[in-house]
């Protein structure tokens, strides 16, 4: 099989549950920017220490695959129900990213000042991948201003950046670093 397909050569991209959309459809916007917050997330996995909440990092990438793909799909009820599940954003999943928040700061001093993206390399990547993924909750925003978005695909944004940011924190505390106040 190969990777290139043509299909897309006239600037349009084929939907789950089928149909196809111009690629700069707002819909193909909201799932590429949870892409790109994907793969930011893959830089910051691949930034040492890498055993940093690397098992939650992992899951939280596959959550974005399926949030992605429900995203891609504007009438789930033509999938089959094994697809519909692979794309569902569940409430456990939701509560994962709480606890997860809840264990991290419990290691950290409470917030006195806002702090500037940055301290070490894992910090940084962490923060750029809270930053891109404030951006793909934005563009699912938008989209659920037009058409109908599961309530619980914004919820995990918003509490995958919340995250993104404690873990940032984390890393700078576990090196020393602290955080860089403004």
């Amino acid at each position: 099989m190969r990777i290139y397909t043509k299909t897309g050569d006239g600037g349009e991209t084929a939907l789950l549950g089928g149909g196809r959309v111009s690629k700069d459809n707002i819909r193909v916007d909201a799932y590429g920017e949870v892409d790109e917050a994907n793969a930011a997330l893959g830089v910051a996995r691949g930034t040492a220490p890498t055993e940093l909440a690397d098992d939650l990092l992992a899951a939280i990438q596959r959550d974005l695959f399926a949030i992605g793909g429900r995203l891609a799909t504007p009438t789930p009820e033509r999938l089959a129900a094994p697809q519909r599940a692979r794309v569902a954003v569940t409430p456990d999943r939701i509560a994962a990213l709480e606890k997860a928040i809840d264990d991290a700061e419990a290691d950290l001093t409470p917030l006195t000042a806002f702090v500037l993206p940055g301290g070490t390399p894992k910090a940084a990547a962490l923060h750029l991948a809270r930053a891109v993924s404030r951006r793909a909750e934005r563009a699912v925003v938008r989209l659920g201003h037009v058409e109908e978005v599961p309530p619980e695909v914004l919820v995990y944004l918003n509490r995958l950046s919340d995250l993104l940011f404690v873990l940032a924190r984390v890393a700078n505390h576990r090196a020393g670093a602290g955080d860089v106040a403004w």
